[in-house]
């Protein structure tokens, strides 16, 4: 007897729904689209605060070609970002949409990560080809990957990282303000140890990356602030040979995307002093699929791993731990490195991620 799932079959009333759902689907992916243009070319803090404005006003103030302006607002208007009055042919940014799309918004702008999307979209082939054959996507194949991760990164480092973030690990501002030794593992371009080297000018710092690209956006930055107690090294940091160095360690967003985490947060463990501190920022999400069905940022989560984190690691002939590998993944992992004391702890400023205070005893 057959199975097979004919027309007759349907849930007719179930086809329609998925249907509309699906044009949502294209709708969201359009209005993210809009909203990453908005951001990148200052659309969106153009029009903050200053009312109804043409879309002549709005591409003289801009700087921008008048044309691609009004087709823009025409995608804004429709998805509801800006409100439109057809009588007056004016475009306005409400406050409350301008406090989750400008710059001026701190961590709370939306529209810089969706200038995430379109730049894992220009890998959409090569991951398809790594489904097909095995492998993975290089860094080296993402363009803007620094720029957009710092933007990201620097939004809530400005906002929490001194007053918020460090006073998690108990006495840690008090130790820096005397003098301690610090490495950031995975530091990018750099900026939150920057910020840090500005703040404790009595402690050294030290950030670890495999960008040489990365490295020198973080140089010159630290040049222009004037910083002698911070320097940044070229290096594998599955390959740390440091032993007993440092008193406080830190690791943001960075510790799901190499290629072999494991021997990461060994050697991070090997290379803390006794009762030095490792404190790591990583995605907030479950280890089990079944528990991340209702977060609301999971779909975001796992494509991000996909197209990215995942990724980049299967292409150094890593482990592919991914993005959503969760908290009960990382405490056992960190547990296996050596850490016998692990807290999570929360801020508000960051909904995205968990933070963890590690003791090595």
């Amino acid at each position: 007897m057959s199975t097979q799932t004919t027309t007759q079959d349907l849930d007719r009333g179930r086809v329609e729904e998925f249907a509309g759902r699906m044009v949502g689907v294209l709708e969201s992916g359009s209005t993210a689209l809009i909203c990453s243009l908005g951001h990148r070319l200052g659309l969106f803090d153009t029009m903050a605060d200053r009312g109804a404005m043409t879309s002549r006003e709005i591409s003289d103030a801009a700087h921008l070609n008048e044309r691609y302006v009004r087709e823009w607002l025409g995608g804004a208007t429709t998805s509801r970002l800006v409100e439109y009055d057809q009588h007056a042919d004016t475009y306005s940014l409400p406050a409350e949409h301008a406090a989750c799309l400008t710059r001026a918004a701190g961590p709370d702008n939306m529209a810089r990560l969706t200038a995430m999307l379109p730049m894992l979209a220009q890998v959409d082939e090569r991951v398809e080809d790594a489904f097909r054959h095995g492998g993975g996507v290089p860094y080296s194949a993402y363009e803007r990957f620094h720029q957009v991760m710092a933007e990201e990164s620097g939004e809530v480092v400005d906002a929490s990282l001194i007053d918020t973030t460090l006073p998690l690990v108990e006495g840690m501002p008090e130790r820096l303000a005397l003098g301690i030794d610090v490495a950031d593992v995975g530091c990018g371009r750099g900026h939150a140890v920057n910020v840090m080297g500005r703040t404790y000018p009595r402690s050294r710092f030290v950030g670890y990356d495999f960008s040489e690209e990365a490295l020198a956006f973080a140089r010159g930055e630290a040049d222009a602030m004037g910083l002698s107690n911070v320097r940044f090294e070229l290096r594998d940091v599955a390959e740390m040979a440091a032993e007993g160095e440092f008193d406080l360690m830190t690791a943001f967003d960075a510790i799901h995307d190499q290629a072999h985490p494991a021997r990461v947060l060994a050697g991070i463990h090997r290379a803390l002093r006794p009762g030095g501190k490792f404190l790591m920022v990583d995605i907030k999400a479950s280890s089990r699929l079944r528990e991340n069905l209702d977060l609301p940022w999971a779909t975001f989560v796992y494509t991000v791993s996909l197209m990215h984190c995942m990724t980049v690691s299967l292409a150094l002939d890593g482990d592919g731990l991914g993005t959503a590998w969760g908290e009960q993944k990382a405490r056992a992992m960190l547990a296996e490195a050596g850490f016998g004391e692990v807290e999570v702890k929360e801020i508000d400023t960051d909904p995205f991620n968990s933070y963890y205070v590690c003791t090595r005893t």
